[in-house]
């Protein structure tokens, strides 16, 4: 027996005693249709929020901020529930975003960035999010994957 046949033994062993259950191979195609090879990460680099300020009667906020070389999103979050509104300001601008979350299509239409770079995405799915801009230069700038 070679090695070829005995890897090919264990593949078979492990396929039949413990599978890969199906949402975790859907997760996993779908991972791969998510990808933007040409696209410039802006990564979190600042959270801050949580719950409302003391003393208070507002709303609970989260506000995150991405940078990247190119581009700089900074994204407040609010509400409960199955939903959130995200808003925020992209620079540079003029630009659209798309939100990338699992129980949304893989291609959504964008949202039109306002000139000053404003955007507000009103019924975002609560869960892991990441945010697609594609700005009017050609660029795209996708931030890192957040739950909200």
């Amino acid at each position: 027996m070679n090695d070829d046949e005995l890897l090919a033994g264990v593949r078979d062993a492990f396929t039949v005693l413990d599978p890969v259950p199906g949402d975790v191979l859907a997760a996993g195609r779908a991972a791969l249709g998510w990808r933007l090879p040409a696209a410039t990460l802006a990564e979190l680099s600042l959270e801050q929020g949580g719950g409302a300020a003391r003393g208070t009667r507002g709303e609970e906020a989260r506000t995150l901020t991405f940078t990247c070389p190119d581009a700089t999103v900074e994204v407040r979050v609010t509400g409960t529930g199955r939903f959130r509104e995200m808003s925020g300001r992209v620079v540079p601008a003029p630009a659209s975003v798309v939100v990338r979350h699992r129980d949304l299509p893989a291609d959504p239409p964008g949202v039109r960035v306002e000139p000053g770079g404003l955007f507000c995405l009103p019924e975002v799915p609560a869960g892991l999010v990441s945010l697609v801009f594609r700005l009017d230069d050609g660029a795209t700038v996708v931030t890192s994957w957040v739950r909200v």
